[in-house]
This record gives C-alpha cells, structure tokens and sequence, in this order.
C-alpha cells in the first residue's frame, strides 16, 4: 500500500532503524533519532543498490515519487543512476597539470609562462 502524506509526517522513530515502503523502491528511512530519508533500492548490473533522493520534510512525499521516476527511467536506459550523480557532481575532468598551471597563473601572473614555457 503506498505512502501516504500524514503517516510520514507521523512516522516515530523505534529503537532500530525502519523502513517505510511507498512502492517501485521507493522507501522512507527513520532512524532511531528522528530523521527520515528517502531512499531507492534498485537493481543494477545484478547488484543491489540504494540510492539517497532527500531528507524528509525537505523533500515531501510527491517531490521523493517524482525523483524515484527519474531514476527509474535512467535504469530503463541502462544508465546506473548512482553513477550519473557522481559524474553529474564531479564535472568535467581536469589534469592536475592544467589546473596547477591555471591557478598559479592567477596567483603570480606572468611569471609561470616566463619560467616555464608552454
């Protein structure tokens, strides 16, 4: 049966950690200090995986169904969504070489292109 907004915003916290079902994966977390979160548990690659999409009241029930959507439609894809985050978050690649370069440049200008030629 899903989730519905009053039995989360109802939900105590027990002496161990509890999981809430809403449906296709979606759950709610309550941890025994009171917090909530909702999580994803999807399968990828043969492997189980869990995937964080918010702390409830930050994120309500309807926001937490729609981000399990999105997911669900990168698995359907074949795209792991844990995976797209990360990249997602960590940008464009950059060489260690290149950035020192940049950053030493906006330090000490002129002086690494006179010292250290391109």
């Amino acid at each position: 049966m899903p989730l519905s907004d009053p039995a989360v915003r109802n939900a105590k916290p027990g002496a161990r950690a509890r999981k809430m079902f809403d449906g296709g994966g979606l759950y709610l977390e309550v941890s025994p200090r009171g917090g909530k979160w909702w999580r994803l548990k999807y399968r990828f690659d043969g492997k189980e995986k869990r995937l964080s999409l918010g702390v409830y009241p930050d994120v309500s029930l309807k926001a937490a169904r729609d981000r399990r959507d999105k997911a669900r439609k990168l698995l359907a894809d074949g795209i792991d969504p844990s995976e797209n985050r990360k990249a997602q978050k960590a940008g464009p690649p950059a060489t260690a070489t290149a950035s020192f370069v940049v950053s030493s440049e906006i330090s000490f200008p002129g002086s690494v292109g006179a010292r250290f030629p391109r």
